[in-house]
C-alpha cells in the first residue's frame, strides 16, 4: 500500500500513560517493515482554510492559540502542547494526500492510507474531544468535494468508538454518506440506531451500535447485508474508511472481539465495494491503542492489498445483532437511494 505518513505527527505528545501517544505510529512502522510492498509518502500539511471547510472560523483560531501558548488540557481525555497543532495540520493534510492519490487512480497495492494522528473522528465542527482536534476524514471528504471535482463521499467508520464529530458535520448534508459500526454504549454515547441524518442529509446516516462482545461474524454481517449496499446505492464518487483498530480482541478501552483476520475480511469487502461503486478508496487512521494490535491490524489491511485471501468465517453473527441488522433494515429502507 501506499502508505502516508509525516515525523510532525509524532511531536504531539499528550502525556504520560495517555493511550494516544506517538508510540502507536512507531509500532505500525515497526510492524510494516516486516512487510514487503510498502512505500511511503510525504504531504503537505493543511492549511487554516482546509480546516475551516469543515470546522468554524472560531474553534480553528482558538485551538491553534491553545497550542501556541503552550497548551494543557482541553478536556479531561484531550490534551495538547504546542507542538499539537502542527501535528493537527500534518495529519489533515496526509488525508487529504490519501483522497488525492485516491482519485488520481492509486488502487491496488497502492490504495493510500493515512498514518496521521492525532486522529479526528470525535473533532465535531467547534470542538476538540475525544483525543481529536481536526476532523480527518471530513476535512478530506470536503477537500474532494470543494477542489477534486467529486460530487458524493461515503465514509465507513469501523473504529470500535462512534465518530460523532463526523457524522455531526455532515448530518443535515446529502452528499456525504456517513456509516458506523461501533460498541454500544462507549464513548461518546452517541450512534443510536435512529440517528439517520435530517433535512438533507435524511437518510444519509447509518449507525449500527453492536452489543460489547461482538467480533467477526457481527461486523461482516453489518457490511454485508446493510453496510455494503447502502454505500453502493448512494453511488460515491470516493469512499474513505475511518480504520480504527481498538475493536480487537486484545484492545485495552474496548470489548469488542474482533480479531486480525477479522480486518483482513472488512478490508476484503471494502475493496470490493468500492470496486462495485466504481469509487476511488483510501484509508485513514482512527484509534487503536494496544500497540501490537494495531500494528497487526495495519498490517492486515496491508497484506490484504497485497494479494493475501483472507481466511473466511466459521461462526454465524449473534442473535442480537442478526435482530439488529433486521431492525435497522427495516427502519432504513432507501438509506443511500439517490
Amino acid at each position: 500500500m501506499r502508505f502516508g505518513f509525516d515525523e510532525t505527527c509524532l511531536d504531539h505528545d499528550p502525556g504520560p500513560r495517555h493511550p494516544e501517544s506517538p508510540d502507536r505510529l512507531r509500532a505500525v512502522k515497526r510492524g510494516l517493515s516486516k512487510r514487503h510492498g510498502v512505500t511511503y509518502e510525504g504531504a503537505s500539511p493543511a492549511n487554516e482554510a482546509d480546516a475551516m471547510a469543515v470546522h468554524t472560523d472560531g474553534y480553528v483560531r482558538e485551538i491553534r492559540e491553545f497550542c501556541e501558548s503552550g497548551g494543557g488540557n482541553w478536556d479531561p481525555d484531550t490534551a495538547a502542547s504546542e507542538a499539537t497543532w502542527p501535528a493537527a495540520l500534518a495529519s489533515a493534510g496526509l488525508a487529504m494526500d490519501a483522497a488525492r492519490a485516491a482519485l488520481n487512480g492509486a488502487d491496488g497495492r497502492n490504495t493510500p492510507f493515512s498514518l496521521g494522528r492525532p486522529p479526528g473522528h470525535h473533532a465535531v465542527e467547534d470542538d476538540a474531544m475525544g483525543f481529536c482536534f481536526l476532523n480527518n476524514a471530513a476535512v478530506a471528504a470536503q477537500y474532494a468535494i470543494d477542489d477534486l471535482g467529486v460530487d458524493r463521499v461515503a465514509i465507513f467508520d469501523w473504529d470500535v468508538h462512534h465518530g460523532n464529530g463526523t457524522q455531526d458535520i455532515f448530518y443535515d448534508r446529502g452528499d456525504v454518506f456517513y456509516a458506523s459500526i461501533h460498541e454500544d454504549g462507549l464513548y461518546p454515547g452517541t450512534g443510536e440506531a435512529d440517528e439517520t441524518g435530517e433535512g438533507d442529509g435524511e437518510g444519509a446516516t447509518l449507525n449500527l451500535p453492536y452489543p460489547a462482545g461482538s467480533g467477526d461474524a457481527e461486523y461482516c454481517a453489518g457490511m454485508d447485508e446493510l453496510i455494503a449496499p447502502a454505500i453502493e446505492a448512494f453511488d460515491p464518487d470516493l469512499l474513505v474508511v475511518s480504520a480504527g483498530f481498538d475493536a480487537h480482541r486484545h484492545d485495552p478501552i474496548s470489548r469488542m472481539h474482533v480479531s486480525t483476520e477479522g480486518y483482513s475480511l472488512l478490508t476484503d469487502r471494502v475493496r470490493t465495494l468500492a470496486d462495485d461503486a466504481d469509487a476511488a478508496l483510501a484509508f485513514v487512521l482512527e484509534g487503536g491503542y494496544s500497540l501490537d494490535t494495531l500494528a497487526d491490524g495495519v498490517g492486515a489491511v496491508h497484506e490484504t492489498f497485497d494479494g493475501r485471501d483472507p481466511v473466511g468465517l466459521d461462526d454465524e453473527p449473534s442473535d442480537a445483532v442478526s435482530d439488529l441488522i433486521e431492525e435497522v433494515a427495516e427502519s432504513h429502507q432507501g438509506v443511500g437511494s439517490k
